[in-house]
C-alpha cells in the first residue's frame, strides 16, 4: 500500500524540458557553441555542471568553465522559467487528492532549492509538500541516490510503502539505488531510457486513477 509519494519536479510536475533546452541552446549560441551534435536525452534530469565536458568536447580545457557557468546562471536569471504556465494540467487536482487523503508528499529534484521554491510558489502548489529536497544540498546529484535517501527519511514511512514519480534516466536510477519503487512519466520526445522504471504512465492523472486514491 502506498503511504507516501516522492515527486521529481521537471518533466513530472512541470513541462519545462523544452523550455530549458531552447534557453540553453540560445545561451550557447552567444558563445558560438551548439548542442546539435548531442543526444537531447542527456540533458533531461541533469545539471549543466554534469555535461559541460560533453558540450565543449575537445575544447573543454580551453574554456574557463566556472566563468561560463556563472554567465549561464545570470542568463537564466534574466530569462526565468514561466512555471505557472508550464505546470501540467492534472497536477493541482492530483495534489489536492493526496492532501485530502492525508498522504505525505515530498519533492526531490536536481534543481537548485531556490528555483524549486519559486516554481512551487508560482504554481500555487507549495502547501501540498511537507518537505522539499534539492540534490544541491547533497553529496552528489542524481543518479546518486542521496537526495532520495533524505526524502525517504522525511516521510517517516517504510521504503516499501513509498512511490516515486520520475521521468529521467538519472532520476529513475537514483530512486532505484535508494531501494524505491519508481513509476515514470512516459517520454514522448527525447528517447530517454526509462527501462529501469517499475511502471510507465502517460501522466499523473492516469497514475492516480490506477492507484485509486
Amino acid at each position: 500500500m502506498v503511504k507516501a509519494i516522492i515527486f521529481d519536479m521537471d518533466g513530472v510536475l512541470f513541462d519545462t524540458e523544452t523550455f530549458y533546452f531552447q534557453r540553453r541552446a540560445d545561451f550557447l549560441a552567444t558563445k558560438g557553441l551548439s548542442v546539435d551534435h548531442l543526444d537531447p536525452s542527456i540533458f533531461v534530469g541533469g545539471r549543466a555542471s554534469q555535461i559541460w565536458q560533453r558540450i565543449l568536447g575537445d575544447d573543454y580545457d580551453n574554456w574557463d568553465v566556472p566563468a561560463l557557468e556563472e554567465e549561464y546562471r545570470v542568463y537564466k536569471e534574466k530569462r526565468p522559467t514561466p512555471y505557472a504556465e508550464r505546470i501540467f494540467p492534472e497536477v493541482k487536482a492530483v495534489l489536492e487528492r493526496l492532501t485530502i487523503q492525508g498522504i505525505p508528499v515530498v519533492l526531490a529534484s536536481n534543481t537548485d532549492r531556490s528555483e524549486i521554491e519559486r516554481a512551487l510558489l508560482d504554481a500555487g502548489i507549495r502547501s501540498h509538500f511537507s518537505h522539499v529536497f534539492s540534490a544541491m544540498d547533497c553529496e552528489a546529484p542524481k543518479p546518486d541516490p542521496a537526495v532520495y535517501v533524505k526524502a525517504v527519511s522525511a516521510t517517516g514511512v517504510a521504503k516499501s510503502d513509498i512511490l516515486v514519480f520520475e521521468d529521467s534516466a538519472k532520476g529513475i536510477e537514483a530512486a532505484k539505488k535508494a531501494g524505491l519503487t519508481v513509476w515514470a512519466i512516459r517520454d514522448q520526445h527525447y528517447g530517454i531510457d526509462q527501462s529501469k522504471a517499475d511502471k510507465l504512465v502517460d501522466n499523473l492523472e492516469e497514475a492516480f486513477d490506477l492507484l485509486r486514491f
